[in-house]
């Protein structure tokens, strides 16, 4: 698999064939057949498969990039004047209690992760599947996975332990819905809850 390319006119293919693959991966990992991802795109067989060697990779490499975008979304409101920069046990701006904000921050983050799982069957498929093998390109897309989605809710909480804890909550919340144990709203409600525990936990520490 080759690594995303650096030349403008190769990165608008790549990111095309990534958005193209989005609509693909709405309706299940079966469905990402490559030659029609391919044609949807616009850009020859050979070129999608020296990037993408597999729907796997291709699914896991979509994302990747949904993460990416993420993680830049959460660093930057972590960056600057976040409302949930307060101290710990402290109120911010406005008489808010920093943890309620804290916790109105992370549901924001770790919900768009329950859902782009929820919501992409093809990705939550690969995710199930996949297992690492040292030295593969799939080994590979799945630690960047990890360490993205870390990176993101970690922005938010100030706390890696914290954002594993929930990583690992919308992973059994999304298998939860999936299975049909739990309703969507149910699950929204049990993520929420989490993640105002986890705050309220941390900013009273």
């Amino acid at each position: 698999m080759a690594p995303p390319p650096t030349l403008p006119r190769q990165r608008l293919r790549y990111t095309r064939i990534l958005e193209v693959a989005a609509g693909f991966a709405r309706k299940g990992l079966d469905s990402v057949v490559l030659s029609e991802v391919a044609a949807k795109a616009d850009v020859p067989l050979g070129t999608l498969y020296r990037y993408f060697p597999s729907s796997t990779q291709l699914v896991l490499a979509l994302y990747r990039k949904q993460l990416g975008e993420l993680l830049a979304g959460s660093s930057q409101a972590a960056g600057g004047a976040a409302p949930g920069s307060a101290a710990p046990g402290r109120a911010a701006p406005g008489g808010v209690p920093a943890g309620k904000v804290l916790a109105h921050a992370l549901v924001g983050v770790v919900m768009e992760i329950f859902h782009m799982r929820l919501m992409q069957p093809a990705v939550e498929q690969c995710l199930n599947r996949a297992v690492y093998v040292k030295d593969t390109d799939t080994t590979r897309l799945l630690r960047d996975i990890d360490s993205i989605a870390e990176k993101a809710v970690t922005a938010v909480s100030g706390d890696a332990a914290v954002a594993r804890v929930l990583l690992l909550t919308v992973t059994g919340l999304v298998q939860a819905v999936r299975c049909r144990r739990l309703s969507l709203f149910e699950a929204e409600e049990d993520l929420k809850k989490a993640c105002s525990l986890l705050s309220r936990a941390r900013s009273g520490a």
